[in-house]
């Protein structure tokens, strides 16, 4: 069992639900190291003061914000630990609300709430009740040096926190709309859509892996082997789309018989 990150309590008006928070994720990639390539050594950084020239412990190094007339002011773990937050050790609700009012783009990390002690009989009425309304609690809480938003959710048997971006975190993406002249057809729209229909099925992520870091599984082993790796054919460079129809039709087409052999490869 992974160790807790934080505890504290999800105050639900008048009552209180102690919880620890567990991470309920965690990204698989390859790892690599910076190595000298003529002998492998790893590359080592010391962390040194600009201006005394002296290499700093880690465990010594404080936090400095600068003023915009260029003085320093110090921040030290006492200071950050002794902020004025009633968030710093309870998660207060603030508001219910319905899951898909929340755009997905807020959502920064994930994490698993326990309860702990006294708090599974109330941590289980906040379950059951949030299951039945079919709501999720908008909740403010203080992870790792800051305040958050987070949304509340239940997931099976287990209640899942979601921290949040604050709406000043979000970029503005006007930017990257297509220009308003530019219209499609009736009958393309149709088409994608058909191609939508011959691609829907119902979400199973365990169906997908990560191609990439297989690839650079394989390609660790096959020089730590000496073995050549073994050259993918290149892909045929694509043609410029002119006929959009014609292109989903085929498209359309492909999926399908995609589709098809799949079946048939689960009936065997």
């Amino acid at each position: 069992m992974p160790r807790s990150i934080w505890k504290g309590a999800i105050s639900f008006g008048l009552v209180t639900i102690p919880v620890k928070l567990f991470s309920a994720t965690e990204e698989k990639d390859i790892s690599f190291r910076q190595v000298h390539p003529e002998d492998g050594g790893r590359i080592k950084y010391k962390r040194v003061c600009e201006k005394c020239g002296q290499e700093i412990p880690y465990a010594e190094i404080a936090k400095g914000y600068e003023l915009p007339d260029g003085r320093m002011v110090i921040l030290t773990s006492d200071d950050l630990n002794d902020l004025p937050l009633a968030t710093t050790k309870a998660v207060e609700v603030v508001q219910f609300v319905a899951e898909e009012e929340v755009d997905p783009t807020y959502f920064a990390k994930t994490y698993f709430l326990q309860a702990d002690g006294p708090g599974i009989k109330p941590y289980v009425l906040l379950r059951d009740a949030l299951i039945k309304s079919g709501k999720s609690a908008l909740v403010k809480v203080a992870l790792r040096s800051r305040e958050a938003l987070a949304l509340v959710r239940p997931r099976d048997d287990v209640l899942l926190m979601h921290t949040m971006l604050w709406p000043d975190e979000l970029r503005d993406g006007g930017f990257a709309a297509p220009p308003a002249d530019v219209t499609v057809s009736d009958a393309e729209v149709t088409m994608a859509q058909s191609f939508i229909d011959a691609l829907s099925a119902e979400f199973q992520p365990e169906q997908y892996t990560d191609a990439y870091r297989e690839a650079l599984e394989a390609l660790v082993q096959s020089k730590a082997e000496g073995v050549p790796l073994e050259v993918e054919p290149e892909a045929p460079e694509q043609a410029e789309v002119v006929d959009l129809v014609a292109a989903l039709r085929a498209s359309v087409e492909a999926a399908k018989k995609r589709r098809e052999a799949a079946a048939e490869s689960k009936a065997v």
